[in-house]
């Protein structure tokens, strides 16, 4: 079990050496910030609460109420639910990666498994392509480079570690297919007038 440990470890510090330490440029360190920013996201959400509405009516409305179900599930798993239990440290507070860290934003006191922008991106992901497959069918690849860009983000800005937005992204992924399918067993898009 310990060399199974060992092993995870040192792949995920190896990665994140290359993603964070030697794969950085000045371009990506101008725009990378910004996908992991909330406020980034901010006009697709606006978006969304008008869109679905005005397009589907009262489960266009429902939907807005799940895709916010959503998020407030991942997050509160992610967050509440798993961070106590590991006190993993993040890259950026790891004294030990502190003379190579490449940090591009504040690091944060919290911890560093599993990510919430991981889990709360991918839930979100899923969600929106599980529930909109049928009537919007390029979804799926839009969805997943959308909570991928987000994760990865993560990890090039010093703040995360790979295993924990892969492991954030896998929890986002059971919650956002759990959340998208009761949706659709109830009120499904596709049915809507």
């Amino acid at each position: 079990m310990q060399q199974i440990h060992d092993f995870l470890i040192y792949w995920d510090y190896t990665i994140w050496y290359y993603v964070n330490v030697l794969g950085h440029n000045a371009f990506l360190d101008a725009i990378i910030p910004f996908f992991r920013n909330q406020w980034f996201w901010v006009p697709l959400y606006l978006f969304l609460a008008i869109f679905m509405p005005a397009n589907y009516g009262r489960r266009g409305w429902l939907w807005c109420g799940f895709f916010l179900l959503t998020f407030a599930i991942g997050d509160q798993i992610s967050a509440s639910g798993i961070k106590p239990y590991f006190h993993r440290l993040r890259p950026c507070n790891n004294p030990n990666l502190a003379s190579m860290i490449h940090l591009l934003v504040p690091c944060g006191s919290g911890f560093s498994f599993p990510s919430s922008h991981a889990t709360n991106h991918f839930a979100l992901g899923i969600f929106s392509a599980v529930t909109l497959q049928k009537v919007a069918k390029w979804i799926w690849p839009v969805a997943i480079i959308w909570a991928f860009v987000v994760s990865y983000s993560q990890v090039y800005v010093g703040v995360h570690f790979p295993m924990d937005v892969t492991c954030g992204a896998l929890l986002g992924i059971v919650i956002g297919i759990f959340t998208g399918k009761v949706y659709n067993r109830y009120f499904n898009l596709s049915l809507a007038k």
